[in-house]
């Protein structure tokens, strides 16, 4: 058991040393930051809700997508990680109270855990994500209570690093940690995520944020395989090849680009129905090749549709093929699949630029300058859902520098987040 204080001198002694440099991909000399932030938490925490007698500490990362850009959805395979950027919390229980929590840039925000019904008031605010995991838990048996929470983040809001997804499994491992005894496996707590999301935040996803988050490391997850979906770490250190993973921040807007992201699953389904089937990933490649020509002559399915389907087609098998040069050592054949998914993503699935857009195409531009910067080697794809947001680049060492200065001169100051993956998922550190 400890107070914030007691917790914050063991930060401060070095005693999560160890784990921080897990969580960070940091030597010990370079932490200074990260137990800063910890301890600002802790103090944080101190300021909202007083000295608690027996309080935790929490992480949940950041994900990207390295492989499979809008396959998931349809019950194909993707390759994606835990990233080390982070939403960290403070959290200790109070049975017979309400769950509370207070974030840097959230007010606090209070509710009654005793009815985990959803609540429609509560669509598309925290309070919803935090009802419905309690849910789940409940659901396995759990008595879930009231606790305190102070938690920061510094995971990019709307750079496909999937906030939400972070933020739903933070609160799984606070509940997992501070009520169940840690008795949820990570894909619980993801799926805790996933259900919570849909059915009480008001928002239809996949399962690929909250499983990368949840897991950690890199993983090679097929959607196809079943009610659960097979999950196969991979040991990989992109700095070990020469790499670093950057996300560069086009600087476009997500707001009112809800039709074209519905219209990609949307127009998949179409294609998938005309074969019989709900989504792609239960329809055969060959099935597909052989149905051009009825495709071609079904009036409520364009040219754009089919062309999306053949980007799932494509992507899916090649998502295999990077997961198997991962597991070889074969980086340079990763290299050229990345490269293979963004010009697919461009060409087939034409997730770049909104319908209709002339005077703004920022990721088309921060996709240009990138392969422009990177004078013919490394990789770059748009990142998650497209149209605006960020783009995914892997650059070699010896042009980083020169790759985050050139981007940041166009795109302003910022713009380049140079990141790794994460091996630890979602934790309680102490």
């Amino acid at each position: 058991m400890s107070t914030p204080a007691e917790m914050s001198a063991r930060f401060a002694s070095g005693e999560f040393n160890r784990v921080l440099t897990r969580l960070y991909n940091l030597p010990d000399r370079e932490l200074g930051g990260q137990i800063d932030r910890y301890r600002n938490a802790l103090g944080q925490f101190s300021r909202h809700f007083g000295e608690h007698p027996d309080i935790h500490v929490f992480s949940a990362p950041g994900r990207s997508e390295i492989g499979g850009n809008h396959t998931d959805h349809q019950n194909g395979r993707v390759l994606a990680c835990g990233v080390n950027l982070d939403i960290i919390a403070v959290a200790g229980a109070v049975p017979g109270r309400p769950a509370r929590l207070k974030s840097d840039d959230l007010p606090l925000v209070s509710l009654g855990l005793e009815d985990c019904r959803p609540d429609v008031s509560e669509r598309f605010q925290v309070q919803a994500l935090i009802r419905g995991i309690a849910a789940k838990f409940r659901e396995r048996g759990r008595e879930v209570g009231g606790f305190d929470c102070f938690a920061a983040s510094n995971v990019l809001v709307g750079s496909g690093l999937s906030s939400s997804a972070a933020f739903e499994v933070l609160i799984g491992n606070i509940v997992n940690g501070l009520f169940c005894r840690g008795e949820a496996s990570p894909l619980d707590i993801a799926k805790f995520g996933q259900f919570a999301e849909n059915v009480h935040y008001g928002k239809p996803c996949g399962l690929m944020d909250q499983i990368a988050s949840s897991l950690g490391g890199v993983s090679y997850i097929d959607f196809g395989a079943g009610a659960d979906p097979r999950i196969e770490k991979i040991e990989v250190d992109f700095s070990v090849r020469g790499h670093a993973l950057c996300i560069v921040d086009s600087g476009a807007d997500h707001a009112g680009l809800s039709d074209e992201y519905a219209a990609i699953p949307a127009e998949m389904r179409a294609v998938a129905e005309h074969f019989g089937r709900e989504r792609l990933g239960e329809v055969a490649f060959g099935q597909f090749l052989d149905g051009l020509a009825g495709l071609k002559a079904d009036s409520g399915i364009g040219d754009r549709a089919i062309l999306r389907a053949l980007h799932f087609f494509r992507e899916n098998a090649r998502v295999e093929r990077e997961a198997e040069a991962l597991k070889n050592g074969d980086f340079a054949l990763f290299l050229r699949l990345a490269g293979e998914s963004g010009r697919s993503s461009s060409v087939y699935l034409q997730n770049i630029q909104p319908a209709g857009a002339v005077k703004h195409q920022e990721v088309g531009l921060a996709l240009a300058l990138c392969e422009q910067l990177l004078e013919g080697s490394g990789a770059c794809r748009v990142h998650g859902g497209g149209f605006a947001g960020t783009v995914q680049s892997f650059v070699p060492f010896s042009l980083l520098e020169r790759f985050r200065r050139g981007i940041e001169a166009v795109l302003g100051a910022g713009s380049c987040h140079i990141l790794s993956p994460r091996a630890v998922g979602g934790i309680m550190l102490a």
